[in-house]
């Protein structure tokens, strides 16, 4: 064996030892088992927060349900209110209070969800549903640095730890890329490039670091088990009672700290379900522009021909529409029974070839004209040719299609369909040169489509209905965030942005990120 084969078997049988390492570093250091506690209603001597209760709850794999929970137990400290007032728990509302606007000294996780708070009901109070947020990506970090400080909380009061010692994380962390380390050296001395060297040393290290960093979780200590058990006691209680679990956010008034922690634990289904603190319901969104609090609808038409396109784009599709429209014309009315005369078994003249060519062909070159060749419609091409391809005999449907005196139905549809598809994009153009309309708002949501160039969509509150249509925003337009109030110049007809101003920037949504933040619109 070669020095450079005993590398290359070296560097496999470390990858080997360390999956090994790396397999009872796991079963070493899995949670114990919570042994649940007798059915009580005690919270004991010094009860953790509903928050942290949620993160021993789900076994220290999430804090699901955890701002829900602690705003709950806001309220059952009388540092918020929950109002219900009428029979329907979903048009809830959410008020501060005095003692909640004093400033109170609160944990960092009971912090930010208050601060939340407070920056949607900070004029006389907001639906409940108001507090979910309009950004994914706002959502997203705020969730994840709720979730941070949670973990913080527990491991301060000696209930979480980190699933491995700062040693073994460190050693199995520099052991990921010794293997590589050995591969890239064999390479080099097999006569390979630098190029591959690198690769096939990084390659290992990088597979190996991303499954360590999958089991970077938390883990419980032995007072963390403890109490997860007693609550596990306090989740039975709550259980037995049949109607606890439909029970509304402002029942709070009347069970006290008892509906945080059963939302902490999952028993109650309902308040978990309205207070959310997510990414919200993008198709249904709370504004209060205009003054009054009320849901808006959004539609997003994705399926609307010529959104978002500019006056060249749409005489380009209305090009392709055309091109269809009369290929397929003018290919039914020279088609000629002896183009498609069945010959041999196994001839490629077959009844069908020519008329699947046909039609096959005419859509690739409307692909062309719109701009959208690529090697997927070749492969769907190939495809569609398959049926006419087999197709054989003196009989059938292809067969009927050949002799035809002039297009068939399905080619008169496709004919009449495509030509009123170019006549709709020719109008829209003309429409394009009208003079654009002005149209202020607030901006609800902004949602991403696929594709970097493709337009996003913009949802806008006018406030003078409560129902809009979401605008096409240009994928390279800047400054304009949710919570904005614009001034937009736009074209009905494509739905299109051309032109945005900044009336008022977007404010502070309680989740410190966007405070000290100009926004600007390029």
């Amino acid at each position: 064996m070669t020095l450079v084969e005993q590398l290359y078997w070296g560097g496999a049988a470390l990858i080997a030892l360390w999956l090994v390492v790396f397999g009872l570093a796991l079963v070493a250091t899995r949670n114990g088992v919570v042994t649940p506690g007798p059915a009580t209603q005690e919270f004991g001597d010094d009860p953790e927060p509903p928050a942290v209760v949620s993160l021993l709850g789900n076994r220290w794999r999430g804090v699901e349900h955890a701002a829900a929970a602690t705003l709950l137990d806001l309220a059952a400290r009388g540092l918020v209110e929950l109002r219900q007032p009428g029979d329907d728990p979903a048009r809830s509302t959410v008020h501060v209070t005095e003692a909640g606007q004093a400033a109170p000294v609160l944990l960092a996780h009971e912090q930010r969800v208050l601060e939340r708070v407070t920056a949607r009901a900070a004029n006389g109070g907001a639906p409940i549903g108001a507090i979910a947020f309009r950004d994914d990506k706002r959502a997203a970090s705020w969730n994840t640095a709720l979730r941070q400080e949670i973990v913080a909380e527990a491991r301060l009061r000696g209930l979480s730890r980190f699933r491995f010692a700062r040693s073994l994380g460190s050693a199995l962390l520099i052991g990921a890329f010794v293997p590589g380390s050995l591969f890239a050296v064999a390479a080099v001395m097999g006569g390979h490039g630098v190029r591959a060297a690198a690769a096939v040393g990084v390659a290992p290290g990088v597979a190996l670091v991303f499954l360590l960093a999958k089991s970077l979780r938390e883990r419980a200590t032995p007072k963390g088990l403890e109490r997860a058990g007693h609550w596990e006691g306090l989740r039975s209680w709550l259980t037995a009672h049949e109607d606890f679990a439909q029970l509304p956010p402002a029942s709070v008034a009347v069970w006290d700290r008892y509906l945080s922690y059963g939302t902490a634990l999952g028993v109650t289904s309902l308040t978990s379900r309205l207070l959310g603190f997510d990414s919200g319901d993008r198709r249904r969104v709370w504004s209060s522009y205009g003054g009054t609090w009320r849901p808006v609808r959004i539609r997003y038409p994705r399926l609307r021909p010529g959104f978002g396109g500019s006056t060249p784009r749409l005489l380009q599709l209305a090009a392709a529409a055309a091109v269809v429209a009369g290929g397929l014309f003018a290919f039914a009315v020279l088609r000629q029974p002896d183009w498609v005369v069945a010959v041999d078994e196994g001839s490629m003249r077959r009844p069908g070839v020519v008329v699947s060519a046909g039609w096959v062909g005419v859509a690739l070159l409307a692909l062309a004209v719109a701009g959208k060749f690529s090697r997927w419609a070749l492969f769907v091409a190939f495809l569609a040719m398959m049926p006419g391809n087999f197709a054989s005999g003196g009989h059938g449907w292809f067969r009927d299609t050949a002799v035809h005196d002039g297009p068939v139905p399905v080619e008169w549809a496709a004919v009449t369909a495509f030509g009123a598809l170019a006549a709709y994009f020719v109008a829209l153009a003309c429409l394009e040169r009208r003079e654009p309309d002005t149209v202020t708002g607030e901006v609800l949501r902004m949602e991403s489509r696929k594709g970097r160039r493709a337009a996003r969509f913009l949802a806008l509150d006018e406030g003078n209905a409560d129902v809009t249509t979401a605008w096409a925003l240009p994928a390279a337009s800047q400054g304009i965030a949710t919570g904005a109030q614009v001034r937009l110049r736009v074209s009905r007809g494509t739905r299109t942005v051309l032109s945005a101003e900044l009336v008022r920037a977007a404010r502070p949504e309680g989740d410190r990120s966007a405070k000290g933040v100009r926004q600007d619109v390029s």
